[in-house]
Order: C-alpha cells, then structure tokens, then sequence
C-alpha cells in the first residue's frame, strides 16, 4: 500500500463517521481519539475561535487565487428590494388582502424596484467588460449574496455571460444564496467581520445601494478604512442620490468638525448605471 494511503485512511474515516452522522440527524459526540483537525466538536470550542477565523480567512481566499480573481467591484445593498415584476405581483396581492400596512410595505416596494433594476444592468455592463478580457484585467461582481440589490448584481452579471462571486452570511432568515452567483464562487461565513474582511480584499469598487443596518455597516466599514489610509483609495459610489441625502447628511458632520470637508470627496453619488460604470473607469482609466 502507497504510504500517502495510509496518512489518508484516518482522516477519510473521520469525515464517514460525521458524514454518517448527520446524515442520521445524530449528534457527533466528542471523540479523544478523533483527528483534531476532522472533529467538529472540538473546532466549536470558544477556545478554537481564532482556528475558525483562520479558515474563514483562507478558504474563500484559495479558492478565488485559484480561479484567478484579482479585482472585484463590490455591490452593496439591501436585501429587501425587488424586482419590478415581482413588486408589481405583492403590491396586487396586498391589495387584494385589504390590509393598509400590508399595503403601505408593498407600494414601497415598487417604489424601490427600480434600484433592484439599476443593480441588475449594472452588473450587466461589468460583466459584459470583462468578456474575453485576459485574467488579470478581468472584473468581477462581488455581493453578499443574498436577495434583493445582492441578487440583481449577480443576476445582471449572469446574463452577461460574467461569473461572480457571493459571501453569504449564516442567518437565520438568510440560508442559501441567490440562484445566480457562481455556483463554486458561492462562499458562507460565520463571522460579519471575516466577511467584510473579503469584500475588501479585492476590490477595485464599492457601488452602495439603498440599504439598511447591514448595507450602511458595510459602507462606513470601507470609508473608515479609506479615510484612515488603511485602504487605498477606491471609487465608492452612491447610488441613489435622493435615498443617500436624505438618509445621511454627510455636510453636517463637516458643520460639526466631525469629518474634514475632504473626506467628502472620498465618495460620489450616482443615479444611472451608466454613470457609475463610467465613474469606476475613468479613476482606472479603462
């Protein structure tokens, strides 16, 4: 027998004995005699927290190296937006129903629905960009994967014949990703910050949607690192200009010597894909 055989054999039997077991529904005991690094209960521990980063850190990482992604244009945005198709149907079915709030959330919807559109033709344009382009000049759109703004981004990539990736999070109304990110580009985390680490690794771009916690977490993560030159400066896009002004009032942190009146260049607002598309190229001269 082959010696790597035998370095195998003990792993492989590890990882049958849990794949047995859950695919039983049965719990996997702790197991002394079990290899460390095939033991799920012990990799659980509070103490192996900091193993768990690690992972969470390299395996997305490997994984798009290996693929050849370099550059990603990340696309922000909330997960509640939907198409206008699809608006259009819950806004009749509200209707219908006769409840006011049911209603009121649906009207609110449509009225939002040409975001999930803008974020879909977006996606479209950088994937349609990057066709036939070598590896290494390549764009890639990169979502949190989830519904909504995430969804269309990765849609509108799709149907321009463009791969991209999803960073999904485990939540519990948030399971699986959306059905267009590139089925081995798709990759969970359990930890937002791990998470938010990846969106910047790569990123030539951040184009922010509207969004709620999750969306403005993620765009004050970016600006505090490119204001703080712990990233290198990146075209971060608005898009959305009404939504954007109206939800933060970026001038009045500079009336209150909160921010320097610089930093409100770190930023653009936008309000047509084309315009965004044309922003991200014209900083890269592409």
């Amino acid at each position: 027998m082959p010696p790597h055989r035998k370095l195998q054999d003990p792993l492989a039997d590890a990882w049958a004995t849990i794949r047995s077991h859950a695919s039983n529904g049965l719990p996997v005991d702790a197991d002394s005699s079990r290899l460390a690094f095939a033991d799920p209960e012990f990799l659980l521990r509070r103490e192996t927290r900091g193993i768990r980063f690690q992972l969470e850190l390299l395996k997305p990482d490997l994984a798009q190296a290996a693929h050849g992604i370099e550059n990603t244009i990340v696309v922000f945005g909330s997960a509640r937006i939907r198409s206008q198709e699809e608006a259009q149907a819950l806004l009749a079915a509200a209707e219908s129903g006769g409840d006011e709030d049911t209603i009121a959330r649906a009207r609110a919807l449509v009225r939002n629905a040409s975001h999930y559109e803008n974020a879909r033709a977006f996606g479209k344009m950088v994937a349609t960009y990057s066709a036939g382009k070598d590896a290494a000049d390549r764009l890639y759109i990169c979502t949190g994967g989830g519904p909504g703004i995430m969804e269309a981004a990765n849609r509108g990539a799709y149907e321009g014949g463009g791969e991209s990736v999803g960073l999904t999070i485990a939540l519990p109304m948030e399971e699986a990703a959306n059905p267009f990110v590139t089925p081995n580009l798709d990759f969970k985390f359990h930890y937002f910050a791990l998470r938010k680490m990846h969106f910047m690794m790569r990123a030539k771009a951040l184009v922010a949607f509207p969004g709620g916690f999750g969306t403005l977490d993620e765009l004050f993560e970016v600006l505090t690192l490119v204001q703080t030159r712990k990233a290198k400066p990146v075209p971060i896009v608005l898009f959305g200009s009404d939504y954007w002004r109206r939800i933060l009032n970026f001038e009045a942190l500079v009336e209150e010597g909160m921010i320097a009146a610089k930093d409100l260049s770190l930023f653009t607002y936008c309000d047509d894909p084309a315009q965004a598309w044309a922003t991200i190229r014209d900083f890269y001269e592409l």
